[in-house]
């Protein structure tokens, strides 16, 4: 018996690769689906299901595309939903074999009413792991809150309530020593305060899970309720993508893959109303860019600043990229919902100047280059609200890039600020946004929170522990 843990980190997301006696399950799988089909090749291996723990918000999952390419049998728990493809639906406790091993559906509704999890019995019959979607993460449980962006009669409230049965009676019953394979790790946007852990027995998991200690069910609400920011504007768009079905993968690909000169690329700019999406690094984006262009860097958290920033994955995007990384960003945007790219600039930003090109720069200072007096500092924190409150400079203003639509008309376009996150990566993208929108006075401070700390030339807030990372 094989079980492997595919992660990908930029969307903190763990698919599942289970192998048993030449026959193959994929759990959770990502939209490009031709890893896994390669996998089981070289393996010897059929794919025989592919099981998906709910309808996932925050990625366009690899179900429909794989099933066509493998014949597979895509596999969701509990639901009335109508899918836009053919799929098995389980009822509670269904057992399916695979090889000499089974997988048995254990509905979980809480996080989403269709949530299941997938208990892996070996060749004895016993307990192994769990493969808990969203339902249970390492040190977390998936946030109540989504699924009534589709349905319009729940509540976080009344999802809560089912999450603390399903935690409870059908999940806290199982042994101490199989192990937990959750959907997601920490920096996703599915849980407030998930472990960097990726596993974890779930025997740990009773004694350091908050929400797995003894609480009344309303106690319980109010803690997993308590702390949620809305969540990206892209979430319910994947889902309805993932109940319904997507274009293939490799259409997108081909889509956004063409390869348009300068001159090609302006016109398309010009004539499409397409977003100009610049995705190499913040430090050389500052340098030259294509005026009106927004930068969000690959090497970053990518898609999901992409899924929050543009609000439509209907949106065409033209994209600019480091040399030979195209089908990287073309595929990243795949992942979270966003298939109409219409091409990228050949020979990136260095053939868009030697063709004589308009670019535009953003000034980007040292700490050092700060100004001396406070009165002319106008530090502009675009970290997000609990990482301000969890420590911040002594006057910085918060006006998190999750929201730069609200914070950025309360900002005086007369008025220099100069702009920092943690590290460099969001104050770009934020800067990149309200210079397209015509604010001509913010300057980028290099290195962010860090340098500045680090300096020891400002005062910083005393650090509190910052009680959800949302």
């Amino acid at each position: 018996m094989i079980v492997e843990q595919i992660y990908t980190g930029c969307l903190a997301q763990g698919a599942y690769y289970i192998e048993s006696g030449g026959e193959a399950a994929i759990i959770d799988p990502l939209r490009e689906v031709q890893p896994y089909i390669e996998k089981a090749e070289r393996n010897g291996a059929k794919i025989k299901y592919i099981f998906e723990t709910h309808f996932h918000a925050d990625f366009v999952s690899g179900h429909k595309d794989l099933a066509a390419k493998t014949g597979a049998t895509i596999v969701f728990g509990p639901t009335t939903m109508p899918l836009g493809f053919e799929a098995l639906i389980a009822e509670d406790g269904q057992e399916f074999s695979l090889g000499n091993v089974k997988l048995r559906a254990i509905h979980t509704p809480g996080h989403t009413m269709e949530s299941t999890v997938y208990l892996l019995l070996d060749e004895s019959g016993k307990e192994q792991a769990l493969f808990t979607g969203d339902t249970l993460f390492i040190g977390d449980v998936g946030r109540p809150d989504l699924a009534q962006k589709v349905i319009a009669d729940l509540t976080q409230e009344k999802l809560a309530g089912h999450l603390y049965d399903s935690l409870r009676n059908k999940i806290m019953a199982l042994p101490d020593d199989i192990i937990v394979y959750p959907a997601h790790g920490a920096g996703s946007a599915c849980g407030k305060n998930m472990s960097k852990e990726t596993s974890d027995t779930l025997g740990n998991q009773k004694k350091t899970n908050y929400a797995l200690q003894e609480m009344s069910k309303e106690q319980f609400i109010k803690e997993v309720t308590t702390g949620l920011t809305p969540p990206p504007s892209y979430f319910p768009q994947n889902v309805m993508m993932n109940i319904q079905g997507y274009d293939s993968i490799d259409e997108v690909l081909d889509r956004g893959q063409r390869a348009l000169s300068p001159e090609e690329f302006e016109i398309a700019a010009n004539e499409t109303g397409a977003v100009v999406l610049d995705t190499r690094k913040a430090v050389d984006f500052a340098k030259a860019f294509i005026p009106n262009s927004i930068n969000i860097g690959i090497d970053g958290s990518f898609a999901v600043w992409v899924g929050t920033l543009i609000p439509d994955v209907k949106q065409e995007i033209l994209v600019v990229a480091d040399e030979g990384r195209e089908e990287e960003v073309i595929t990243r945007l795949a992942r979270v919902g966003y298939d109409r790219a219409l091409g990228y600039l050949k020979g990136g930003m260095e053939s868009w100047k030697n063709a004589g090109m308009e670019v535009d720069t953003i000034q980007s200072i040292s700490v050092d280059e700060l100004p001396a007096k406070e009165a002319d500092l106008n530090i502009l924190d675009v970290r997000k609200a609990s990482e301000y409150q969890s420590e911040h400079v002594i006057g910085a203003e918060n006006g998190p890039l999750d929201y730069i639509n609200q914070n950025m008309a309360q900002l005086d376009k007369d008025k220099t600020y100069h702009v920092h996150c943690a590290g460099g990566y969001r104050s770009m993208i934020f800067l990149s946004i309200l210079k397209a929108r015509g604010y001509e006075n913010l300057i980028d401070v290099a290195g962010g929170f860090e340098a500045i700390k680090a300096s020891g030339k400002f005062e910083v807030s005393d650090y509190v522990c910052p009680t959800t990372l949302l």
